[in-house]
């Protein structure tokens, strides 16, 4: 599968599955309608604009950016590139962890300091870059997560139970892998994204219907967002503390 609609369609996909109008959104977004009305007609959406209709939407900020086709701002892209190594194995020890202690993980990440940007935001390389369509746009999503190719097949697995490897994902990205059901169930259990969004997003139906989310999966994932604007010390010391847990 190749293309994707662009921004206003998917915009509009998003909305609906929320139960929102123009008018609605707008109201719930706190934008103007009339601005509202002309990004459903074609006009580029303000980096502005997208950081208030994300949490309408059910998404995350720097997600939207990314399906809106708008670079990621500096200030909403992971802060340590080399942090990114520590995460697959991190998000391994987690899921294997009773609930009191995941949650406990998620305190200590959201309590440390936000440090300020000591090195540039990564520039993707020229096999990450993907023309836009369903699996580019959710390969993008994945980079917002600071994982590294290898990083994500091993993330996949942990969270998922199946294996692909790295170039699979990639094969996704560019459009030579299918996106099938099955992937994007996965997809939407690594970035803590209902499926239901996911398949309004790439036109991709999960005839099933979505599954019962795994606890374990869920938390992890969200740990995986709560880490990205961290330094690598700061991961590591959640990471330290994850494997700390005494095994049983």
């Amino acid at each position: 599968m190749t293309g994707l609609p662009d921004f206003d369609v998917l915009l509009a996909r998003l909305a609906s599955h929320r139960q929102l109008d123009i008018a609605g959104l707008a109201s719930s977004a706190e934008i103007p309608e009339s601005e509202l009305r002309a990004v459903y007609e074609g006009m580029a959406p303000s980096p502005s604009a997208l950081g208030r209709l994300a949490p309408v939407l059910n998404l995350h900020a720097a997600d939207l950016f990314v399906i809106a086709d708008v670079p990621v701002p500096d200030e909403l892209a992971p802060l340590a590139a080399w942090a990114g190594g520590l995460v697959a194995g991190l998000v391994k020890d987690a899921v294997g962890l009773p609930a009191d202690h995941r949650r406990r993980l998620s305190r200590l990440a959201r309590s440390l300091p936000q440090e300020s940007r000591t090195e540039p935001v990564r520039t993707p390389r020229v096999y990450e870059r993907f023309e836009r369509g369903p699996g580019g746009v959710l390969m993008g999503m994945v980079g917002n997560r600071n994982l590294t190719w290898t990083g994500i097949a091993h993330t996949f697995l942990s969270l998922t139970g199946r294996y692909w490897a790295a170039s699979t994902y990639g094969g996704v990205g560019n459009g030579r892998k299918e996106l099938t059901p099955d992937l994007l169930t996965d997809f939407a259990t690594v970035l803590g994204v209902p499926v239901g969004t996911l398949s309004v997003l790439t036109g991709v139906d999960v005839p099933d219907g979505p599954p019962v989310p795994n606890p374990a999966a869920v938390d992890a994932a969200e740990l995986m967002w709560d880490v990205r604007r961290l330094t690598v010390d700061q991961v590591r010391q959640v990471a330290d503390a994850a494997r700390a847990v005494p095994r049983g």
